[in-house]
């Protein structure tokens, strides 16, 4: 399969003021600071040839060009503050990078620091079947449960799907995925530009992997990762 990694972008975004776990991106997991955990996923998938880092602290843009990103620009303070969105933090990062650099990107993978539990063939496999499949717009990966979920809509309590009525044993039961697009989710560049980071017609591969859970916002959450991290060291 012939994949031009000079067309493979992925942006990290790395705001430095987060309120639930101050200085989060910068935290130290087994030695290493959060940031470093997408950075070096990316350095290590088969396709990824550009690692860009969204961020509007000085620290986390110097944290992130050693560990091997490139920090372009740092982030304007609109697209700074607890409601900047990530499709307008992504779509902005984007093209000015592309407007920087004078060419523009195929393929656009999305990346978190606090999503670190991925598997590097998960990015990979993202961006082969996106490749490879011209009519799918987003791929991505997501956890498969088959847990009710419900929903509170005109004044009460209801199953989001029917199906849910009927407790049965788990491994005949229907599943739902929750969207986990941190983990590995990978885009057509288009759809960036405008706005949007993922498409209608998307590939979901799932996965059961209970770590897939942690996503590190609190002190306790990193407490969680640490633990975790005892049982299954991430590199």
């Amino acid at each position: 399969m012939m994949i031009n990694k000079k067309d493979i972008i992925t942006i990290i975004l790395a705001r430095g003021g987060s309120k639930g776990l101050k200085n989060k991106n910068l935290r130290k997991l087994n030695g290493k600071p959060l940031i470093y955990y997408p950075i070096n996923a990316a350095k290590n998938s088969k396709y990824i040839g550009n690692i860009i880092v969204s961020t509007d602290s000085k620290k986390i843009a110097y944290v992130a060009k050693k560990f091997g990103a490139v920090v372009p620009f740092i982030r304007p303070k609109k697209l700074s503050g607890s409601f900047a969105t990530t499709e307008k933090t992504l779509q902005h990062a984007l093209i000015n990078y592309e407007k920087l650099i004078g060419r523009k990107f195929k393929i656009c993978v999305f990346l978190t620091a606090t999503d670190i539990f991925r598997k590097v063939y998960w990015i990979d496999k993202c961006i082969e079947y996106l490749h490879k499949n011209k009519k799918i717009e987003s791929v991505f990966f997501g956890y498969k449960t088959s847990k009710n979920y419900w929903e509170y809509k005109n004044g009460k309590w209801i199953r989001l799907k029917k199906w849910m009525r009927v407790y049965s044993s788990r491994q005949i039961r229907k599943t739902i995925v929750r969207e986990d697009t941190g983990l590995a989710c990978a885009s057509r560049s288009e759809l960036w530009r405008k706005g949007r980071r993922i498409g209608d017609k998307v590939k979901i591969f799932t996965n059961e992997d209970s770590f897939s859970h942690i996503d590190i916002h609190t002190l306790e959450d990193l407490k969680l990762a640490e633990a975790a991290n005892k049982i299954r060291k991430i590199k």
